[in-house]
């Protein structure tokens, strides 16, 4: 017999840093989920990306168990780590901060392909385009089917 769900979580947290302070404790707890049993298993299958900035979708059942799933991180995130910059720009159409090449752009949505809404690289492309302008990032040389 099938689990009935009682509601779902989402959260963003460190890769290998869960811990049950805020924003992970009172979320969790709010739902009734054992919150040290979410962070030794976060914990413990993220400890390959220590640091990383990772959502998390939690399924919570109704006996009080849960599953969760790790998406892959924010293209914002990865952008700002591939600009090396801290934070975009508050006036993105005016101030630019950094800068990323195509070839970034496609292999930040090659990586983020499965969490996104697109079936094809080309949109995969746009939309992580679209992000980095948002933010304040320029987009360098012309992309790859303008050619």
């Amino acid at each position: 017999m099938a689990k009935v769900i009682s509601g779902f979580v989402k959260l963003q947290c460190k890769g290998g840093q869960a811990n049950p302070a805020p924003p992970i404790g009172p979320a969790l707890g709010s739902k009734g989920v054992n919150i040290m049993e979410f962070c030794k298993q976060f914990n413990a299958r993220t400890q390959d990306k220590p640091g990383k900035v990772l959502p998390v979708l939690i399924t919570v059942y109704s006996d009080k168990s849960f599953d969760f799933i790790i998406k892959t991180p924010p293209a914002a995130i990865q952008l700002m780590e591939l600009a090396k910059v801290k934070n975009g720009s508050k006036e993105p159409n005016r101030n630019k901060v950094g800068k990323v090449t195509w070839e970034q752009v496609e292999e930040i949505a090659k990586d983020k392909m499965p969490d996104l809404n697109c079936f094809t690289l080309h949109s995969a492309m746009s939309m992580v385009a679209g992000t980095a302008r948002s933010m304040g990032l320029t987009v360098d040389g012309t992309a790859p089917w303008e050619n």
